[in-house]
């Protein structure tokens, strides 16, 4: 085998390798709970881009390997978003994903230059950099997938209430690092090494072993209320569903009068409030004579106030995806307009650019704008912090919200464009998301979805209620009210932003180093160079 065949094929050994990697990571994912996986692909990725630990690796190879453990990520953990319009939408998302992958790549080739002590979190660090400008651009960023989301189920959850999502993200990553890390330091005998990436791989465990108890008695409350989230399943799946508006609305109703019948039983407690999904009345109830009646109805019936999911028309062709307080006497009261909203879904942004390629795609995006809000809502006297549906996927909804006051959280969600019997993938994953942000900010999540998984979340991240998907459902529930904020709440988007720091110091100060060896062994290959001596010669 001659030398260009050989490198051909540990090229290609190393493109399945990084592919590979992104699988695994894919698989430590919901509905999944191998939440161990995770760690194991960042440790397979960071191998393929450091050469086991060895280093030495070009800058374009980083970004190569890092983009195919992107696209081995993301191509099976996205294709929901192309359900009902085709693998266009899914396949662009998921490689634009896979670019910051790429990133993390180079940022890994460069701070592997520099000793293994500082390499291994400078790694970890890079990821979480990554994942950070991931939530932030383009078009107002695209967070699902953090490496946090997949350890709802995992014995590092309990770090999230510290150093929010990037904080548990970073401990995930700095074990992958760590283990690779520690490899190169026994390649090497390096004794720092060894220890640092000792540290890295036991750290994160046993800090988060500490903390559980912390948590567990920080979730406890004396101050209670009783929630009923309602699912009332929707007519058919697909995006064709909102063509059948009032039916959707007709279920929500419906199953609320039932769990009135069900309180004049005695079979269930008095609610306090009463969660609907996101879209459950898509026919405008500040406009519309049938919906405001309805609801009005369903609200006096059950004796509380209901969270609805409504779509407002604001009267310039525009419309703003809205939970609103009903209460059972006044009707509309408090309100939160959905503030983070899906762009190419919800709005389309540069829509005549993209009309050029696209033009089907395009026509389907709807024409919401953002709300200005702060996240919370009173209701029944209490203040409630509202993320509709993809804005859980985003710290500032729940940091917002705790820090102006909400005692526990509603998730308003209409998965039924993104779901069918046999792809769930979604709903769970954003499940997961709540139970993350339970842990995070110390509150009880109540999820409502119009097909399911409707569900009720502990402060510990324990789903002590949850429904089937595609059945009508409601679920009743006494949850602890908070009014004390963790860590992770108090530091907010602290620590993301100075990791992000740390990282490009840590990648700089890699190309530094890098440019001083250079010159080093450019220096020794000048002094090792023979040199021509002159001899004076004796003339005849």
């Amino acid at each position: 085998m001659n030398g260009d065949t050989g490198a051909t094929l540990r090229v290609a050994g190393n493109c399945l390798l990084a592919f590979a990697a992104g699988l695994l990571i894919y698989f430590s994912f919901p509905p999944r709970t191998t939440w161990f996986l995770a760690p194991i692909g960042v440790a397979v990725l960071v191998a393929v881009l450091t050469r086991i630990g060895a280093g030495g690796a070009s800058v374009r190879s980083g970004f190569g390997y890092g983009f195919l453990g992107g696209a081995g990520f993301f191509v099976p953990l996205l294709p929901w978003v192309g359900m009902y319009v085709g693998p266009v939408p899914w396949l662009g998302l998921a490689f634009a994903c896979a670019v910051y992958f790429g990133v993390f790549g180079i940022g890994t080739v460069l701070v592997w230059r520099l000793p293994i002590v500082f390499a291994i979190p400078a790694a970890a660090a890079c990821w979480t950099a990554a994942e950070w400008l991931r939530s932030m651009f383009p078009f107002g960023g695209f967070p699902w997938g953090r490496l946090a989301f997949g350890q709802s189920e995992g014995p590092l959850l309990a770090l999230v209430s510290t150093l929010g999502a990037p904080g548990l993200s970073f401990a995930v990553a700095l074990v992958g690092a760590g283990t690779i890390g520690l490899v190169a330091a026994v390649r090497a005998r390096a004794l720092p090494g060894l220890v640092v990436g000792g540290l890295a791989l036991t750290v994160p465990f046993v800090a988060a072993a500490v903390l559980a108890p912390a948590v567990a008695r920080f979730a406890e409350s004396s101050s209670t209320l009783t929630v009923a989230a309602v699912q009332g399943n929707v007519p058919r799946l697909g995006l064709d569903f909102n063509a059948q508006r009032r039916a959707v609305l007709d279920n929500h109703v419906q199953r609320t009068h039932e769990l009135a019948r069900a309180i004049d039983r005695g079979d269930v407690a008095q609610p306090d409030v009463v969660i609907w999904p996101e879209n459950s009345s898509d026919i405008d109830p500040f406009r519309d004579m049938y919906a405001t009646e309805i609801i009005t109805g369903a609200a006096r019936a059950v004796g509380a106030p209901i969270l609805v999911g409504a779509v407002r028309y604001n009267g310039d062709n525009t419309f703003s995806n809205t939970a609103v307080v009903w209460e059972p006497d006044v009707g509309p009261a408090d309100r939160h307009d959905k503030a983070i909203i899906q762009p190419f879904g919800e709005y389309m942004p540069m829509r005549g650019f993209f009309g050029l390629f696209f033009s089907d795609l395009v026509d389907m995006a709807g024409s919401f704008v953002p709300g200005d809000s702060d996240f919370v809502v009173s209701a029944a006297g209490v203040p409630l912090g509202v993320a509709t549906c993809y804005e859980v996927a985003f710290d500032r909804a729940f940091t917002n919200a705790a820090r102006n006051g909400a005692q526990y959280f509603a998730v308003p969600t209409n998965n039924a464009t993104f779901t069918t019997v046999d792809d769930t993938d979604m709903t769970f994953q954003q499940l997961a998301m709540s139970q993350v942000r339970a842990v995070e900010h110390g509150r009880a999540v109540i999820v409502a979805a119009t097909s399911g998984v409707s569900a009720i979340v502990s402060p510990t991240g324990v789903i002590e209620q949850q429904s089937d998907i595609f059945v009508p459902d409601v679920l009743v529930a006494e949850v602890p009210l908070h009014t004390a904020n963790t860590l992770a709440t108090v530091l907010g988007p602290w620590p993301e932003r100075l990791v992000g720091a740390l990282a490009l110091i840590a990648a700089v100060a890699g190309v530094i180093a890098h440019r001083q060896d250079e010159a080093r062994n450019e220096s020794r290959g000048h002094q090792a160079k023979p040199q021509t001596v002159a001899l004076d010669s004796t003339p005849s």
